[in-house]
């Protein structure tokens, strides 16, 4: 019965929910940011190397 009385409790309430959709919002909140690392990432780099071999000349 506790059993029972457990998952009719778990079933009712929010939090759960709520707890899955802050997930999922965290999920695409990192993706979002490794997405724009790589992209600065790449074009800091090829700032990098214009100035250094502008700077080997």
């Amino acid at each position: 019965m506790a059993i029972k009385k457990f998952l009719k409790k778990f079933i009712q309430e929010e939090e759960g929910a709520t707890a899955v959709e802050y997930a999922v919002m965290i999920v695409l909140i990192i993706v979002v940011c490794l997405a724009t690392i790589t992209l600065l990432g790449t074009r800091v780099e090829n700032a990098f190397n214009r100035v250094a071999q502008t700077l080997n000349r």
